[in-house]
């Protein structure tokens, strides 16, 4: 008889390399199943992708500035055009919200407070915005930049999906696009700020930070 698997952590993966997106799409599909079905825990999956632009459920085509630059992927997630590649770093969640509130908008308020916290351990305030999702940076004089990307799916209350920080990405990659559909404000990162972070510690900041305010163990696989 299969051993049952245990459901009481929430595995933690950190990826090497630059992870093909259909590769991570395919697998959080199959996760998310699994997890409705009590078949497999829920999992923080860690990656890094090759430069590409994806398309949320609110899209707008005029925003693919550049639709030659990079290939770009169609995706279930809320949300609009964002971009992904090297130095960001984007964390998968597979969560089953059946067991928190139920409340999609809690889930995404939750993963705002996790990049507020992990952007706060190097010293950068992000801060949110009324009507618009993600963090923020105040570069003063009324200027402001984007430092983390959240876009989501649940289904049958499994979330999928998840939030994307900028770490030290080329940030000239975003002029492919109108990032998630602002056009009067630009995007920022730790590097860019100044803060010259190596991957590993933004990892280690998330996990701790994930653990603060999602109120869960993690293991490592």
């Amino acid at each position: 008889m299969a051993k049952k698997p245990n459901l009481s952590a929430v595995e933690w993966r950190v990826e090497d390399g630059l992870m093909p997106y259909d590769q991570a799409h395919d697998f959080m599909e199959t996760r998310a199943a699994e997890i409705r079905a009590e078949q497999a825990p829920e999992r923080v999956w860690l990656v890094e992708h090759p430069p590409l632009y994806t398309a949320g459920t609110s899209a707008d085509r005029a925003d693919l500035i550049d639709p030659e630059r990079f290939p770009v992927f169609e995706t279930g997630r809320g949300g609009q055009y964002t971009y992904h590649g090297p130095g960001q770093r984007v964390a998968y969640v597979m969560m089953d919200l059946k067991q928190r509130k139920s409340d999609v908008r809690a889930y995404v308020h939750d993963l705002e407070e996790l990049m507020i916290r992990t952007l706060a351990k190097f010293g950068v305030t992000g801060e949110r915005r009324d009507g618009r999702v993600g963090i923020w940076v105040d570069q003063g004089d009324g200027r402001e930049a984007k430092i983390g990307a959240i876009g989501v799916r649940v289904r049958k209350w499994v979330s999928f999906h998840g939030l994307a920080l900028n770490v030290n990405p080329d940030l000239s990659h975003f002029g492919g696009i109108v990032p998630c559909g602002v056009t009067r404000h630009g995007v920022t990162s730790l590097h860019d700020l100044g803060v010259t972070v190596p991957m590993a510690d933004v990892d280690q900041a998330l996990r701790a930070t994930f653990e603060e305010v999602f109120e869960r163990d993690t293991v490592d696989v």
